[in-house]
């Protein structure tokens, strides 16, 4: 993988592929597609299949605190670590060497987890280096986009070793990755430049908590997450993010999003608050992890009624049912698109009204002329 501009890594081709390669790619790639035939207790068709969901947050407040909402998914990985179910966390965490920036690490103990604890809005890889993880023998439990843990899901269905060394696949509900260039655009909003930064939080210490910038010399510049967000980096979220059908992680176990509190008109209110996360078990796994975690007191949790889901996340809620009428506009101008199954998406569409779908229809062919192939 290399870094392009704006600031994406992008696979580079260093020798010719086998045919079994080949097919591996086209069998695993979230970029080419994504299946979801997995049934659970309950299946919507806005939020995938799953056999439970509630609220909660971790049973440790500094971890509740770090952690983006409520620490929820900090606490189920520091929890397998410390049950012995898994031997290490792949995870992601901010770079030293570029603050903004990310790179993978393995945790050994759940300090390690909390060590990492936030949201990282920039680009990672964190399959990398799958083939030191499977040579190592070990145990690992895996934190991912829901990209990367259908890429993963895919590769264990494929090869039993996969599905060996990664027992647990955990994620988060994502609304897209913003470039590198969108990093640079909230340090200068922040008035920051990058050669100034000794530390960079995206969000945590707090919920939703505040973009913090640390300086060489110890003092801190920050923003909230609205303007830091909304502001600036939704502007920066590459376009296959924006034609993607999961954002919220159909492939895991285990996964977290905030679960936030809404105002009189059913938007999401983002003034600070003790962190609470939604807790998604979308596997039989996934609901006995999280029972045992409970029990052990990694996580406190309190029940919630799906219906409230659609309002409390409406940028979810808004690209799965704009998501058919968008890529049947990119099939008609001949521009590629990925290829889903079992995804639900005409019954999303039929969520929105006729003329919103028209109305996606023909924004995404106008955007399709603008943007070069």
């Amino acid at each position: 993988m290399e870094m392009t501009p704006p600031g994406f890594p992008r696979p580079v081709q260093v020798a010719d592929l086998s045919g079994p390669q080949e097919a591996s790619i086209w069998a695993s790639c979230p970029g080419l597609g994504q299946s979801s035939a997995r049934a659970g207790e309950g299946r919507d068709p806005l939020w995938g299949p799953y056999q439970q969901m509630v609220t909660g947050w971790a049973g440790d407040e500094s971890v509740r605190f770090a952690g983006a909402s409520g620490g929820a998914l900090s606490a189920l990985a520091a929890h397998l670590l410390a049950s012995g179910r898994v031997d290490g966390v792949i995870q992601i965490e901010a770079d030293p060497a570029s603050p903004t920036a990310n790179r993978t690490r393995i945790s050994e103990t759940p300090e390690q987890v909390a060590q990492a604890a936030g949201s990282r809005y920039a680009p990672s890889s964190p399959l990398a280096d799958l083939a030191q993880y499977l040579a190592s023998g070990r145990r690992y439990a895996f934190i991912g986009k829901p990209c990367d843990c259908s890429a993963l899901r895919a590769l264990s269905l494929q090869h039993p070793a996969v599905a060996r060394a990664f027992p647990v696949i955990l994620s988060f509900f994502c609304a897209g990755v913003p470039s590198a260039a969108g990093a640079q655009k909230l340090l200068a909003k922040m008035g920051v430049a990058e050669d100034q930064l000794a530390g960079f939080r995206y969000r945590g210490n707090g919920w939703p908590g505040r973009a913090t910038a640390t300086l060489g010399d110890g003092s801190t510049r920050d923003l909230d997450y609205h303007s830091a967000w909304g502001g600036v980096l939704a502007h920066h979220v590459q376009h296959r993010c924006k034609i993607c059908a999961d954002g919220t992680g159909v492939a895991a176990d285990l996964v977290c999003a905030d679960a936030w509190e809404t105002d009189a008109k059913g938007y999401p209110v983002f003034d600070e608050a003790p962190g609470v996360s939604l807790i998604v078990a979308r596997t039989r796994l996934g609901a006995e992890i999280l029972a045992q975690a409970e029990a052990a007191g990694a996580v406190q949790t309190q029940p919630f009624d799906v219906a409230k889901l659609a309002a409390i996340q409406p940028g979810q809620r808004e690209r799965r049912r704009a998501l058919f009428a968008r890529l049947a506009a990119l099939r008609l101008v001949a521009r590629p698109v990925p290829v889903y199954v079992g995804m639900d998406l005409r019954a999303c569409a039929r969520q929105n009204p006729i003329v919103r779908n028209l109305r996606n229809f023909a924004g995404t062919i106008r955007r399709a002329f603008s943007r070069p192939k």
